[in-house]
């Protein structure tokens, strides 16, 4: 059984940083690839980065290329996704996902999701 926690969520001033953090536990971090999603108030869950297995590929949505990166430690079993330049529209609960083998960027394709953590952006 995967478990993934989120945390580093919080209010921000548009134009200020956050860095989000995901600890994962229950398998082997390594075979997995690590996505984050973010679902906006009243709207659909919708795909923001993903890195590969080893930390070598990402992949980012249009709406964050530039402002965000994403990144994982393997020997910590913990995947990061930098947050600058932050906008009101980036307000969103921000979910860790995980999927065995190679990325992905469709919410139906990811096998374990964290619980969330809400970023706030004021203008």
């Amino acid at each position: 059984q995967v478990q993934l926690v989120e945390s580093g969520g919080g209010l921000v001033q548009a134009e200020g940083s956050l860095r989000l953090s995901c600890t994962f536990s229950g398998r082997t971090f390594s075979v997995y690839s690590m996505s984050w999603f973010r679902q906006p108030p009243g709207k659909e869950r919708e795909f923001v980065v993903a890195i590969t297995r080893t930390g070598g590929g990402t992949y980012y949505g249009d709406s964050v290329k530039g402002r965000f990166t994403i990144s994982r430690d393997n020997a910590k079993n913990i995947v990061y996704l930098q947050m600058n330049t932050l906008r009101p529209e980036d307000t969103a609960v921000y979910y860790c996902a995980a999927r065995v083998g190679s990325p992905a960027t469709t919410k139906s394709s990811f096998d374990s999701w964290g619980q969330g953590t809400q970023v706030t952006v004021s203008s």
